[in-house]
């Protein structure tokens, strides 16, 4: 089976939720869109207080190259242009949008589809741009970006991340097993934009109906040739670089991005907005979402749409079970806890997971007894235990020299320490001081 050196293999809390279909999700009175929900610069407000809005409407511009446009997901009136909580913790300008519930589409959005083999791989760049694509794995990178590598850069292979391999995490496993075709379209765009007759879709082996779903589906592809690869079930195993060294073999060196090797990694939801975005001129509106933890009394999946409060959708799920002592967005090893549950859905919420006192019970550290079961477990090679030592003391340049802009802050570390060390704790914290000396000095 396909894998990756180093790894973890935590429970995978999945059964709550993954033979539960994907239940749409009717919207609120009111939607928060902050104009940050990707990595670059925030979107700029198009839109005033007071106007109306459509349905798939741009109510955000992009605030660069690096950076998304955002659109209302529903239809109403813009209330407000003021400061609300993200879910970072962080207090930042979004459009409040009052829902007059009707959904009135915006025009665009009921164009005839497109056939995409018509259109070059600039114009499909295009419309993934103007319809605020980003990674929907959770990293939010925006997917035009992605798909604009260096000149000089020659892409070999295009892999589809199916792996999902946080615990309690299933939507992406529901989406495959629901709308395959969807992800298969959008998979063949992709190929279409690099020129590529050749894909590649991995999933792990603890996904079997995915797998079969998707090997039939493919196998009735007649537009290009799209290979489904299980890969063995370890966590982070659908880490961008973890991923392709197990189905290619290439490793992707410190300093280097995946183009450099000759790939472009792509999520399942991903995928399918993209095919959205090209053939149905639907820009990023929705997004499925997994409901779970052990404070939650019905976990679900949801497609929601962007701006949604999380209490809302909790609340939406049948409350909870017991007072949860912690609300992570994401899944419970790279995910983050967030100040409360009034902060909204934004596009890489793929999961909201509430825990009671139990598991969210944080042991106290030890010593590190120099054990090395972190450096085992590192699947970026690094070497945990030294770089906790050199975080706590902002030993900023051995960091640099341990390479800790490399880790991809699985957690793995911290999971197997037997004395409780918050190793990934520290090394981000690291990351934000060395970042913030950085500007510093400029």
């Amino acid at each position: 089976m396909k894998t990756f050196r180093g790894g973890i293999h935590p429970d995978g809390h999945k059964n709550a939720t993954c033979a539960k279909p994907i239940v749409d999700l009717t919207p609120p009175e009111e939607l928060i869109y902050p104009l940050s929900q990707h990595i670059g610069a925030p979107a700029v407000p198009v839109v005033k207080p007071g106007e109306s809005v459509l349905m798939g409407q741009k109510i955000a511009e992009a605030g660069g190259f690096v950076s998304c446009g955002i659109h209302a997901s529903i239809s109403g009136t813009v209330k407000a242009i003021e400061k609300r909580l993200h879910p970072s913790g962080t207090v930042m300008d979004c459009i409040i949008i009052t829902n007059d519930g009707k959904d009135t589409p915006d025009p665009a959005l009921l164009q005839p589809k497109r056939d995409y083999k018509s259109l070059s791989s600039k114009d499909m760049i295009t419309i993934i741009q103007e319809a605020g694509i980003v990674g929907m794995g959770g990293a939010a990178f925006p997917t035009h970006v992605k798909f604009s590598p260096p000149p000089e850069a020659h892409i070999d292979y295009v892999i589809i991340n199916g792996a999902e391999c946080e615990p309690y995490l299933t939507s992406d496993h529901r989406a495959m097993l629901e709308t395959p075709d969807e992800i298969i379209t959008g998979l063949c765009i992709i190929l279409q934009i690099f020129g590529l007759e050749e894909g590649y879709i991995g999933i792990e082996n603890n996904k079997p109906d995915a797998i079969a779903v998707l090997k039939e589906k493919t196998a009735q592809c007649t537009e290009k040739t799209i290979h489904v690869v299980p890969v063995k079930t370890k966590y982070p195993q659908g880490a961008e670089k973890q991923l392709i060294n197990a189905i290619t073999g290439r490793k992707v060196k410190p300093g280097q991005l995946p183009w450099q090797v000759g790939c472009i990694v792509s999520n399942i939801d991903t995928c399918a907005s993209v095919m959205r975005a090209v053939v149905d001129h639907q820009p990023l509106m929705r997004r499925i979402v997994t409901i779970g933890g052990d404070a939650l009394k019905n976990p679900m999946n949801y497609r929601v749409r962007i701006g949604t409060p999380f209490s809302y959708i909790l609340n939406q799920s049948g409350g909870f079970s017991e007072e949860p002592q912690k609300i992570i967005m994401g899944g419970p090893m790279m995910g983050i806890a967030v100040p409360n549950a009034d902060v909204p859905v934004i596009k890489g919420t793929s999961g909201i997971l509430a825990f009671g006192a139990e598991s969210a019970r944080l042991d106290s550290e030890l010593p590190c007894v120099r054990c090395a079961k972190c450096l085992y477990a590192c699947p970026m090679n690094l070497q945990p235990n030294l770089l906790d030592k050199m975080a706590r003391a902002d030993n900023f340049a051995a960091l640099e020299k341990l390479h800790i802009n490399d880790c991809i802050e699985c957690g793995s570390c911290a999971y197997v320490c037997p004395s409780k060390r918050r190793q990934v704790q520290q090394i981000k914290v690291a990351k934000i001081k060395m970042k913030n000396a950085q500007n510093k000095a400029q």
